[in-house]
């Protein structure tokens, strides 16, 4: 025990003080002041910088300058990197393929993509000073385009929550606002790119992980659908874990960047690259305009009400598209918690023995894996008093169910619950327009459904300790593998949003997650809203997302990110 916390204290000084050796290697120029010719560079939309390249009238390693300066100031305010590979990346700028389509682009990357010669530790202590021996397929087929990785970024440790923090790297703080979380896992992504220290980048989402910390922080993403972006030869804290549908995808400062990088990756033929992704080219999608759009909203998961911030986001985007035409109906569904329930147990199928295997002693989990492994490995006799306890004696149906299932699962009980996860699916494929299945609403079914990504905004550091609970607007669509993406919508108002003393919590995890909420202290943090499509119809949601976005730009009600 002693020799296991030893190592562990070890490896953390040794790992942060690589990082701050390798930023303090790097070339004075790094070091400096954005000049006016970075700041010019840092505005730029990623197509202008990829035209520039290719017709030689700008140098990689010149838009990599202006990125990596950026990028360690966004290190110095947040503690969102944890690979800086700048130093080396000045030779990948000067060999960088200037006729690709993300010719002499920065990408970064979410710590568990495989880089040769660079750790992915996904913030465990023993898995580090262990560089991948190659590049992964995603980060090959990037290079091919033209792209410059420069810097991985931090995740919470196992990979399961809201919140990024680990003993390896730190706590990463919400570009916004210190003392609250930039979310997660992605949340050194949503970070970096809020801060314009990155224009895109790629994280990975299983229970909303890129698409909760895009809310936390102000950026856009859209969570592809299982197959469609590369994810081969990266690492993870649940290798085999297909219960529930994790996958890579792309976040970015910009809507523009977001549908520029998607359009490079897939004309590169990614399943040349990754034998997992499907042949599929990307399709030009144009909306309907011989009858209005319909948007299913969700409006409630029954489990946690969206927050007042989150509420008004929603109605500000459910307006705006009513005065123009559109159609706004509640969404008709079969139960959301329904969702929470299967994916919970999924996720979790195995105890949790596989992501805490690598623990080290005294190794610090995050918020809520604690109070969750604890439960895993009580007796589920115990377990099932509780929730009698919760049931008959809190009046708390909700929580007692999730409480009474939440226990590793034999073979046999997890075969039942893939089975009930594509029973649930077949049943929510019924609300969809036009679809062709026993149920089907027909021309009554909805274009696409519209949510918000999280019941509240970026919550204070710790906060998962109850927040990892409430995560149903988001897991919901990766266990039905459905395309959705985040947009940045509007900002905490503390005059505004405040919650009304009439608000009663229906259950322990409303309860809990509501203790978090306060206008008056998150004022002026972002809120975004989902926008969520069919299985692979990326390229439709990102319309869905363009049209909000112009419209809300129209009225005057843009999102304005963080300036340089």
């Amino acid at each position: 025990m002693l020799f296991s916390y030893l190592s562990h204290r070890r490896a953390c000084l040794d790992k942060r003080r690589e990082r701050e050796e390798r930023i303090a290697s790097l070339p004075q120029v790094y070091h400096e002041p954005l000049t006016p010719q970075d700041k010019h560079l840092l505005s730029q939309p990623i197509s202008s910088i990829v035209h520039e390249v290719q017709t030689s009238s700008l140098l990689p390693v010149d838009v990599l300058r202006a990125y990596g300066k950026r990028a360690i100031q966004a290190q110095a305010q947040t503690n969102c990197l944890t690979e800086v590979m700048i130093g080396e990346a000045e030779n990948w700028a000067l060999a960088a393929i200037r006729s690709g389509p993300l010719a002499g682009v920065p990408v970064s990357l979410k710590d568990m993509i495989a880089v040769k010669g660079y750790d992915s530790s996904l913030g465990y202590s023993a898995f580090t000073n262990a560089p991948v021996p190659n590049d992964g397929p995603l980060v090959r087929l990037l290079r091919d385009a033209g792209a410059i990785p420069y810097v991985k970024t931090n995740v919470p440790l196992t990979l399961l929550s809201y919140e990024t923090t680990n003993d390896v790297f730190g706590v990463t703080e919400n570009p916004h606002k210190k003392g609250y979380t930039a979310g997660g896992s992605s949340g050194g992504e949503s970070a970096l790119i809020a801060l314009g220290g990155s224009r895109i980048g790629v994280g990975t989402d299983v229970a909303g992980s890129v698409r909760v910390p895009s809310h936390y922080s102000g950026i856009y993403a859209i969570r592809s659908s299982a197959q469609r972006f590369p994810k081969t030869g990266s690492a993870g804290t649940i290798p085999g874990q297909d219960g529930v549908s994790g996958v890579h995808s792309p976040m970015a400062k910009t809507l523009e960047d977001l549908e520029t990088f998607w359009r490079a990756v897939i004309q590169m033929k990614p399943w040349e690259y990754d034998p997992y992704v499907v042949n599929l080219p990307w399709r030009k999608v144009e909306l309907p305009r011989d009858r209005p759009i319909r948007w299913g909203v969700l409006w409630d998961d029954g489990v946690v009400a969206p927050s007042p911030a989150c509420l008004r986001a929603l109605k500000m985007v459910t307006e705006v598209l009513a005065k123009h035409g559109h159609e706004i109906i509640t969404l008709n569904s079969p139960l959301p918690y329904e969702g929470l329930q299967i994916a919970s147990q999924l996720l979790f199928a195995d105890g949790g023995k596989i992501f805490s295997k690598p623990f080290r002693t005294y190794e610090t989990n995050s918020a809520g894996m604690v109070p969750a492994l604890r439960a895993l490995r009580l007796p589920r006799f115990v377990m099932k008093i509780y929730a009698w306890y919760l049931r008959y004696i809190r009046r708390d149906p909700v929580y007692a169910v999730l409480v009474e299932n939440f226990h590793k699962k034999t073979v046999e009980e997890y075969y039942r619950l893939i089975a009930q996860r594509d029973d649930y699916r077949v049943r929510w494929f019924t609300v969809w327009r036009g679809v062709q299945v026993q149920g089907s609403l027909g021309d009554n079914g909805v274009d696409f459904i519209l949510s918000v990504p999280n019941a509240l905004p970026a919550v204070p550091h710790g906060g998962m300790r109850h927040g990892w609970k409430a995560c149903g607007y988001a897991v919901l669509f990766n266990l039905l593998d459905y395309s959705a993406g985040v947009l940045p919508i509007t900002r905490v108002n503390k005059a505004t949003d405040k919650l009304p003393p009439s608000f009663r919590a229906r259950n322990a995890i409303e309860r809990n997650n509501y203790h978090m909420y306060d206008a008056e202290a998150m004022d002026g943090l972002p809120v975004g809203v989902q926008v969520v499509g069919r299985r692979l119809d990326e390229e439709r949601v990102l319309e869905g997302m363009k049209l909000i976005h112009g419209l809300m730009t129209d009225a005057g009600l843009a999102y304005q990110g963080i300036s340089l």
